[in-house]
């Protein structure tokens, strides 16, 4: 066994069974849920995303592992597709089945597994994640609500350029990605942060581990799986065991080994990401089912992914 994996990945469970707890005992009622949410994402976030890409050169980042994640993506997805049919209910579905929580969980893990070169490497995967996997979502779901609505309406469709083309503006001006090329743009200058600005920065990314393993932890508490447990379980073994399994088979067909691989494949072993339920509330399909596979597949992956950093600890890096 290795120790200092298992040492990593204890304040990962830890931290979201106390959040769990918290939630149980109503120290943090559902009500606050979202205003702690949007204080991860909108402050503490992107304080870490843009102090860790501050310092990074581009010529130094590795995209072949990334390509070979959304090669993985792509094929899950459309297989997806293929098996349900083309319809809301299966784009709902292929984008459970592939899009990762890599900002609550991912970060707080990588960071403790694989340090700050993992970082670099999860925050390259992110900085083109939600760009590349919500657009084509977008465009799968408006193509396939198109579809379904056919000859039911007379109401004009919008153009699909503009669809996309707000798809990729949302994708950019988010407050992941955008902090991610600030920093990398910042890193190109050569200029140091200056202590006064860097050491708030420092502080501000040391508290998104904690308080987003909390958090995941909090909002199991107020999840119901209820009747769709099955759906929600399909969902979650596709997500967190299908999808790395077919990363890393395609990356052992071609020979790649290494950190940056590790982390993606661990990356794609990740729950599902709470992004794909604004997809299933934006276009009224699958909500209920969408909610209790965020749920299963994060307690499915406090049993899995230990399995899978053990085994790309072992045999990738």
């Amino acid at each position: 066994m290795n120790s200092p994996v298992i040492a990593s990945l204890v304040p990962v469970v830890l931290f979201i069974a106390i959040g769990f707890v918290a939630g149980r005992q109503e120290w943090i009622r559902a009500s606050a849920v979202k205003d702690l949410s949007n204080l991860v994402f909108m402050v503490l976030s992107p304080a870490l995303l843009f102090r860790t890409m501050s310092t990074v050169h581009i010529e130094d980042l590795n995209f072949g592992p990334v390509g070979i994640y959304f090669a993985a993506f792509g094929l899950l997805y459309f297989a997806t597709l293929a098996w349900q049919g083309f319809n809301r209910l299966a784009a709902a579905r292929a984008l459970a089945n592939t899009f990762s929580n890599t900002l609550m969980i991912g970060v707080p893990l990588v960071g403790l597994v694989f340090g700050d070169a993992g970082l670099v490497t999860l925050f390259t995967l992110i900085s083109v994640h939600s760009l590349i996997l919500l657009t084509a979502a977008t465009v799968v779901f408006e193509l396939a609500a198109a579809r379904e609505h056919a000859g039911q309406s007379n109401a004009a469709q919008p153009p699909m350029w503009r669809t996309v083309l707000g798809a990729v503006r949302n994708g950019v001006l988010h407050p992941v990605p955008l902090p991610i090329l600030a920093g990398l743009l910042f890193a190109q200058t050569g200029l140091v942060l200056p202590p006064v600005v860097d050491k708030p920065l420092q502080l501000l990314g040391q508290a998104l581990g904690p308080l987003a393993l909390l958090l995941v932890g909090v909002t199991l508490v107020f999840t119901r799986v209820g009747h769709h447990f099955k759906g929600a379980l399909r969902i979650a073994l596709a997500k967190c065991i299908v999808h790395p399994l077919l990363l890393a088979a395609m990356a052992w067909a071609l020979g790649l080994s290494g950190l940056p691989l590790a982390v993606m494949i661990v990356a794609a072993s990740l729950p599902v990401g709470a992004n794909v339920f604004l997809f299933a509330q934006r276009y009224e399909v699958a909500q209920d089912e969408v909610t209790a596979s965020v749920a299963v597949s994060t307690m499915l992956a406090l049993v899995t992914m230990p399995v899978v950093i053990l085994l790309t600890t072992r045999y990738v890096v």
